[in-house]
């Protein structure tokens, strides 16, 4: 039949390969290149299990503090996040981490134990152009 055959959407086409894992995962092959998102350096981890290192994409210690410790929910930290994104120095690790995406897979690696209340997950939302979760 015709017009029966399904297409891809297009912005699905164009989307960043953006992948999430905890730092503490196994590396596999088909990570494609793991970009840690993390402020400091995880504890246990070596430079080689990580190709770039791209620490402006972390939320600022401030938000991260007052989320971890309770004062502010999830809800209140998603846009804070997000709007920290908008600094000069974290649009610059966007972009970089969008030009990684248009030539091969790119895992977002983090610590946090938990991928629905993890940055690194709003992180790929946004690199994909999702509206946040």
């Amino acid at each position: 039949m015709p017009g029966s055959r399904r297409r891809p959407r297009a912005d699905a086409a164009r989307a960043p390969r953006v992948t999430t894992k905890r730092i503490y995962e196994p590396a596999a092959a088909g990570d494609g290149t793991r970009v840690l998102v993390m402020r400091y350096w995880p504890r246990g981890i070596r430079k080689d299990r990580v190709d770039v290192w791209l620490r402006e994409l972390a939320p600022e210690i401030p938000l991260l503090r007052a989320y971890l410790d309770g004062n502010i929910t999830w809800a209140q930290y998603v846009p804070r996040y997000l709007a920290g994104l908008e600094r000069p120095a974290a649009r610059a690790a966007l972009a970089e981490a969008r030009k990684l995406a248009s030539t091969g897979r790119v895992t977002l690696l983090c610590g946090c134990a938990d991928p629905r209340r993890c940055h690194r997950t709003l992180l790929q939302e946004h690199l994909r152009g999702a509206p946040p979760a």
